[in-house]
């Protein structure tokens, strides 16, 4: 008898990688002046790879664009520019710091500049004209992001109302648009933290290095571990002290925990993330503890 044909498998990786490069594809066909938010970070690494693959072997046909708090990690900072110019990219940095100096914005009591992005980050999308923005959002991180469609319309003030949103029926998504409004694009949003580090290490793809367990002076409070930095303004009663640390998230250093962690490698990470019960922000960012509807109030008026 003839031999029956092998069964085309695709794994889980492949079809969400297949998914996300559609996605890029299709923003690259609809939309006029894209970007990609590029933080230095393991999501918006996966992104960069993921563009990659879907523009090959042409460059990456979009800007990167990164709003920067002047509080990040140094680390994450030379990775960031480290990878732009590997890669031979366009990067537009919209600063905060500048924004706080041209009376933009204005500096919060408490020193944390995670919802002052906001105003800075909707002025470079109108100096630039963005149209669309490539966001590495995921559903599992957080309530409000699991409301998000792929393709997120935002109005001409930038704004998001979860009940004026498209319908996505199967993989048809919806671009339209009048003039000054546009579209965030979350390629990743079916993928989970797990998803992302097992494609980290599939694709041997490089990390800063606070990702790992390290060595860092830190201080408690709310029960996470705030690393001690000239942005961190110690209060009354805490004291730093040394402990083995990493990184599950990158931001704004005033407002992203550490967690205790001895993983150095990325197998060790994958076998740390597979027995947690908490989400990467659940775990490490104070600005979601503002209120139970932080993340999405601050998405209402145009956050990431």
């Amino acid at each position: 008898m003839p031999a029956l044909p092998a069964a085309y498998r695709v794994s889980h990786l492949d079809a969400l990688e297949a998914e996300s490069v559609f996605i890029m594809r299709e923003v690259a066909a609809e939309m006029e002046r894209p970007a990609l938010l590029f933080s230095g970070g393991k999501d918006s690494m996966v992104l960069l790879r993921l563009a990659e693959k879907a523009f090959a072997p042409a460059r990456i046909p979009f800007p990167v664009l990164h709003v920067d708090t002047g509080h990040n990690f140094p680390e994450v900072i030379q990775f960031r520019d480290d990878r732009v110019a590997d890669l031979g990219l366009r990067l537009v940095v919209a600063s905060v710091p500048e924004a706080i100096e041209a009376g933009l914005v204005s500096e919060p009591p408490d020193g944390m500049r995670n919802r002052i992005q906001t105003p800075v980050l909707l002025a470079a999308v109108e100096q630039h004209r963005f149209d669309a923005l490539f966001g590495g959002a995921r559903r599992d991180e957080e309530r409000s992001r699991a409301k998000e469609r792929v393709f997120s319309f935002r109005d001409e003030f930038g704004q998001w109302d979860p009940r004026n949103q498209r319908p996505e029926l199967w993989n048809i998504y919806n671009g339209r648009h009048h003039p000054g409004e546009s579209i965030r694009v979350f390629p990743l949003s079916n993928w989970t933290e797990l998803d992302v580090w097992h494609y980290i290490a599939r694709e041997n793809l490089p990390l800063p290095p606070i990702y790992f367990a390290h060595e860092r002076e830190v201080v408690e409070r709310d029960g996470m571990l705030y690393a001690t930095c000239e942005f961190l303004r110690l209060r009354d009663g805490e004291t730093p002290f040394r402990a083995q640390v990493r990184y599950r998230t990158v931001g704004d250093a005033t407002c992203t925990a550490a967690i205790r962690s001895t993983a150095d490698t990325v197998e060790k990470v994958i076998a740390e993330i597979a027995t947690t019960r908490l989400t990467e922000r659940g775990a490490t960012r104070g600005d979601d503890r503002i209120s139970d509807a932080a993340m999405e109030d601050r998405k209402r008026e145009g956050y990431f």
